[in-house]
């Protein structure tokens, strides 16, 4: 039948070829240069690692093979690629690199730069072409059009360009800021770029810190639900040890005297993406302009971001709304993930909510469909991967600092936006203690429904050590306490797969059958079971 044509064999979906576009890979005589291979061997080998895990994007995946070989021609080590990757590409993969038992990874292409905590790690950026002269004549251009100082910063693909740019400024525009990517802001630090090949201090994941003062060896370490690591509060959106030096993102620089971030106009160079909408939320007070080296356009950048603030103010009333926050744990790779999970569970309890907490890998709809009974979700994730579209959510998906904002009566609305949920821990620049636990519960007005709401427990309706369906005697009567999660799955027809010991009668296992959907081994040709 001319129908049956729409159907194939199993061995012909085997054997069946698929194109594949190959324009993003580079020329085998250039894979040493663009992807740095002599740095990476003296990575490898003057730290006598013997299993490495590489890390490519989908774009990269391509030239993962050259990679492979040019490296296995300088080294005894064990080379292999890791698959998907478990959340974004941006971010070091450390948890698949610890199942296969490496000793470190190589990290290639963009990167957010989130300092890592478990494995060393050497990044390597790429070398995306960029016309240096017109890009010149650009910042040229951008330094007469802005009343304000610019400060340059970038893409980390463009990071080989930027010392001949800096050259080329400071003969002729010395009041031009210069940022540069440090993939090791600190010391203790498991990050480098590729020129840097110096052998970590071994880390102990289970050691906590209880004292901020003391310990200073382990200051990589993560710590218990109070604190944070000594670490972290010495690299990034902190100043450094001069007042005028920051460090943002990876990204440091040196503002002139008495002046301030706000004061400067930003020239960005790369495309609209993750990188770019970061900064820009972060340094909201800032005017943009920005070069794409792809298009050699510049334009300045005209997103409305005080339009884009109050969207994401409208999630932070949504917080204050809901009733129980499901916290979502989008990396397991950025320092200090454990304690800010452990500092949203606190603050979401005394703001009078129920939280859970969800690990469901790369997020999308589906996923956190499947839990309706949340009102609102938290996203744990790198300051790139943080800020989600929320209109193909059907709830409500809020960044670590606008939950805050929600639960910590002691912090106000500013404009000033964190998109780096380090900074919102106790001992950072952002941090703002909790109220003290005596202060009574306030009640306000939802600007999204109009109702009554109350932020913050009395000590004696507080419930936090009843279970979600423990029974309590009071008055000398039996009362169930149910959690607004546990009624509404009370109340669902379906609550997921239940024994049903007794009922259901047992059978004998069967052997299924073999192949493919296309095609089982008991069909015949027809389409019949034999």
């Amino acid at each position: 039948m001319e129908s049956a044509t729409a159907f194939y064999s199993g061995t012909e979906v085997i054997q069946r070829s698929i194109s594949v576009d190959d324009t993003l890979t580079i020329k085998a005589g250039n894979v040493h240069s663009v992807y740095e291979i002599s740095q990476c061997l003296q990575f490898i080998n003057s730290n006598e690692f013997k299993k490495v895990a590489l890390q490519f994007p989908d774009e990269l995946l391509g030239d993962s093979g050259a990679v492979i070989k040019a490296l296995e021609e300088g080294t005894t080590a064990k080379i292999f690629v890791l698959a998907d990757t478990s959340y974004g590409s941006c971010c070091v993969d450390e948890i698949a690199s610890q199942h296969a038992n490496a000793d470190c990874i190589i990290h290639y292409g963009s990167a957010c730069l989130s300092p890592t905590s478990r494995l060393p790690v050497l990044y390597v950026f790429g070398q995306q072409p960029v016309d240096v002269a017109h890009c010149y004549d650009q910042i040229v251009k951008c330094s007469q059009d802005s009343e304000e100082p610019v400060l340059l910063m970038y893409d980390v693909v463009y990071a080989h360009a930027i010392d001949e740019l800096e050259r080329l400024l400071h003969s002729t525009h010395p009041g031009v800021i210069v940022s540069k990517v440090n993939a090791s802001p600190s010391t203790s630090s498991n990050s480098y770029r590729a020129s840097d090949a110096v052998k970590p201090t071994p880390l102990d994941d289970e050691h906590t810190s209880k004292d901020l003062s003391q310990d200073k060896d382990n200051s990589s370490s993560l710590l218990s639900k109070d604190n944070i690591t000594d670490s972290s509060l010495s690299v990034d959106n902190t100043a450094t040890n001069s007042a005028s030096s920051q460090c943002h993102f990876g990204r440091t620089f040196t503002l002139a005297d008495n002046c301030t971030i706000d004061d400067y106009a930003v020239f960005y160079i790369g495309s609209e993406g993750r990188t770019l909408t970061n900064l820009m939320m972060t340094f909201n007070k800032c005017p943009f302009y920005t070069y794409d080296p792809r298009t050699q356009i510049y334009r300045r950048e005209t997103l409305n971001v005080n339009r884009a603030l109050m969207k994401r103010y409208y999630l932070v009333e949504k917080g204050k709304d809901a009733n129980v926050v499901g916290i979502v744990v989008g990396t397991l790779g950025v320092r200090d993930y454990l304690a800010v999970i452990a500092h949203l569970k606190e603050i979401i309890k005394k703001a009078g909510k129920k939280s859970y907490t969800f690990l469901v890998g790369k997020l999308n709809v589906a996923k956190l469909a499947n839990f309706m009974e949340v009102d609102v979700f938290v996203l744990v994730s790198c300051p790139e991967n943080s800020l989600l579209d929320n209109q193909e959510f059907y709830k409500p998906v809020l960044t670590p600092f606008e939950m805050e904002l929600a639960c910590n009566r002691a912090r106000e609305w500013t404009g000033d936006y964190v998109t780096d949920f380090r900074q919102i821990l106790p001992g950072a620049s952002k941090h703002v203690p909790l109220p003290a636990d005596n202060t009574p519960s306030e009640t306000d007005v939802s600007l999204i429904t109009g109702n009554l709401r109350t932020l913050g427990t009395d000590d004696d309706t507080e419930s936090s050590g009843v279970d979600a369906k423990a029974v309590v005697a009071r008055d000398n009567m039996a009362i169930t306490t149910h959690t607004s999660a546990g009624e509404y799955l009370a109340g669902r027809s379906w609550r997921g797969l239940e024994q049903d010991l007794g009922n259901t009668p047992v059978t004998k296992a069967v052997e299924g059958m073999k192949g493919i959907a296309a095609g089982y081994a008991n069909e015949t040709d027809e389409g019949t079971q034999v």
